[in-house]
């Protein structure tokens, strides 16, 4: 169970999606010529050819081909906006980063402490208030315009643990690519049941105009046929729908066991709406369009249009020996306990209600074996260091990121070197770029950094990335150029004030065209040999004191990523930055299996001298960013080592 396999495997879901969606369009079109044909066509006698027909067939396929494919461009074009989009298209308000209601405080520290977890900003946050059922999706184009959207009834039915592994199933979609697919699908369904509602309105409006010209019978057989064709495509787009969910659900419920190191929290989840008077289901109007993303089934759907795994099915892979009756008598044990929900403020806060013990001296499925080889025991290290990154964070730091303009200043004073004689200049920068109150509020901000664990700076940037981008484009630009002259103004870059620089830049300009974000690409490594070359000498070099261990380091990331090859090492450039950006962009374009490769090699890299350092955990966080993939599992402020 890794990301990369299954960002590969839902590369193929893509395709398989566009293949059956051509299929549909292709018989959708076939039928409404037939009815044409039938309505208009001029039907020769026998003998006589049928070419008369030929210019009316094809302009029926071509208003059919353009119906379907307007609608479904006109769909993706409203969901431009990526997560938030999506969540507000249902109804979801965004939970306010200053909230203080105590249930949305949790959920805000579950979801930040996943976020650290697994390197990438923390997403914005949404409530469908009026849903009771159990249920969430995760939306968007890539982890910078990520929404996560919960329902009440998440945060009154779910403890903690309950509510962590709803999160890290959801946060799986985040990392797996799967929510762009998603997106499509939405469009695409939206273009097949164009023709629906176009053949109603015309046999509303057209037959009786039709028949004042004496031919209401034949608009009306074209409205009738649009009608009929549009709910059958639209009978196998939901078939679509199932095929490509149903999979990628039952992968996320591992990958979620895979963050937490747990299968009690996610299977307690799914016990709840198993024994849940509303259970999963959703009341919004427009549930079947996203019902293919959520954490649960959308509504009472048949088994042939079902979009997740029944649920026996899914607590039983994570709870092998689970039977039906266990959830009765866990419905009795809640009513007599009558216990509320937890509602602690604190990331590290108690469950509520305990979910049902798992099943010991069973053995794992296969897709969960391997995944808790440690036991769970040692339950989540990642989540525990994200914890203790979030409690040690100043209090004054963790509410100036809440706000976009004091997050900004939060930003600039993370850059400010600590050599006296530097100040005066970068003062000078920030106040030409932003005025001299904002100058003072930066340096008022970097008295509390002081206090601020050298290993926080970057998941203190993935706090305040919600509220950085609620600034306007042209103050984020002017942010990201002060960010490069401060990091610039020595005449050096040193490797702490460029993860910082290249990380902002990476989220904030993918956040503000959610769209144009990168798709994965389809590389082999060998053709990125020189920039993997160049990448790992770079972090080889960060976390080596000499470059006889940096070239030890090196030459095991080399045997990782090209086993039997003989390289020679040249040390990185003093100029480093410009070629490892350019190495960044083109590895970028590696296949997801290429991609695990290069992180395994720089893994190799970093573990050479037995420990981790800053300079290291930084750089793989912007590698990782970089490359659109988490942070590998076990790493500096919350991953963990990736097996």
């Amino acid at each position: 169970m890794d990301f990369f396999a299954q960002q590969a495997r839902v590369r193929g879901s893509s395709r398989r999606l566009v293949a059956l969606f051509v299929l549909a369009v292709v018989a959708i079109v076939a039928a409404i010529d037939a009815a044409a044909w039938l309505a208009f066509g001029h039907h020769p006698a026998a003998g006589e050819p049928a070419a008369s027909n030929l210019p009316l067939l094809l302009a029926s396929s071509g208003a059919v081909i353009a119906g379907i494919g307007l609608g479904s461009l006109f769909r993706i074009m409203s969901l431009s906006g990526g997560g938030k989009a999506v969540a507000e298209s249902v109804g979801a308000v965004a939970v306010s980063p200053d909230t203080r209601d105590p249930q949305l405080r949790r959920l805000r520290n579950v979801i930040e402490e996943v976020a650290i977890a697994s390197g990438v900003p923390v997403p914005d946050i949404y409530l469908m208030a009026d849903e009771a059922g159990i249920n969430a999706f995760a939306a968007g184009y890539s982890a910078s315009d990520a929404a996560v959207c919960v329902t009440q009834g998440c945060l009154d039915n779910l403890t903690r643990d309950e509510l962590q592994g709803v999160i890290a199933h959801e946060f799986s979609h985040v990392l797996n690519g799967d929510m762009r697919l998603n997106i499509r699908l939405m469009g695409l369904l939206f273009g097949i049941l164009v023709l629906a509602v176009v053949g109603r309105k015309v046999l509303q409006f057209g037959g009786g105009r039709g028949s004042r010209r004496g031919s209401g019978g034949q608009v009306l057989l074209i409205g009738a046929a649009l009608m009929v064709v549009g709910y059958i495509g639209y009978f196998f787009a939901r078939l679509i729908q199932a095929a490509v969910a149903r999979s990628r659900e039952a992968l996320a419920d591992a990958s979620a066991v895979q963050f937490t190191r747990q299968t009690d929290g996610l299977a307690g989840a799914l016990k709840k709406i198993a024994i849940n008077a509303e259970g999963s289901a959703l009341q919004v109007a427009n549930r079947q369009e996203v019902a293919h993303m959520l954490f649960g089934e959308a509504g009472s759907f048949n088994a042939l249009f079902a979009t997740h795994p029944p649920l026996l099915e899914r607590i039983r892979t994570l709870q092998p020996g689970f039977k039906e009756a266990d959830l009765a008598r866990m419905a009795a044990g809640m009513q007599r306990e009558a216990a509320p929900p937890a509602q602690a403020n604190g990331p590290a806060a108690a469950s509520g209600v305990p979910g049902m013990p798992g099943m010991p001296g069973l053995p794992l499925p296969p897709i969960l074996t391997g995944v808790l080889a440690g036991g769970v025991a040692a339950a989540a290290p990642a989540f525990r260091r994200a914890a203790t990154v979030q409690q040690a964070m100043p209090a004054s730091l963790s509410e100036a990121v809440q706000q976009p303009e004091s997050a900004l200043t939060v930003m600039l004073a993370l850059a400010l070197s600590l050599k006296a004689e530097l100040q005066p200049a970068q003062r000078r920068i920030v106040a030409d770029a932003f005025g001299d109150d904002v100058q003072r509020a930066v340096q008022a901000q970097a008295s509390a950094l002081a206090a601020l664990a050298p290993i926080a700076r970057l998941p203190l940037v993935a706090l305040a990335f919600p509220a950085l981008k609620q600034l306007p484009d042209g103050r984020q630009q002017t942010l990201l150029r002060a960010l490069d002259e401060l990091v610039k103004v020595d005449g050096r870059v040193d490797i702490n004030e460029y993860c910082l620089a290249r990380l902002l830049r990476i989220h904030l300009n993918e956040a503000s065209s959610p769209r144009r974000a990168p798709v994965d690409g389809v590389k082999k490594l060998p053709a990125a040999r020189d920039s993997v070359i160049l990448v790992c000498a770079i972090v080889a070099a960060a976390g080596c004191s000499d470059e006889a261990s940096a070239r030890r380091a090196w030459l095991l990331a080399m045997q990782q990523a090209f086993p039997g090859e003989a390289i020679d090492w040249t040390p990185p450039p003093a100029a480093w930055q410009a070629p490892f950006e350019r190495a960044l962009d083109d590895l970028d374009g590696l296949s997801p299996m290429a991609k695990e490769l290069v992180i395994q090699a720089l893994l190799r890299a970093v573990h050479a001298d037995g420990q981790v350092s800053v300079e290291e955990a930084e750089l793989l966080r912007v590698i990782c960013a970089s490359l659109h993939c988490p942070l590998p599992l076990g790493e500096d402020g919350g991953g963990q080592v990736a097996t």
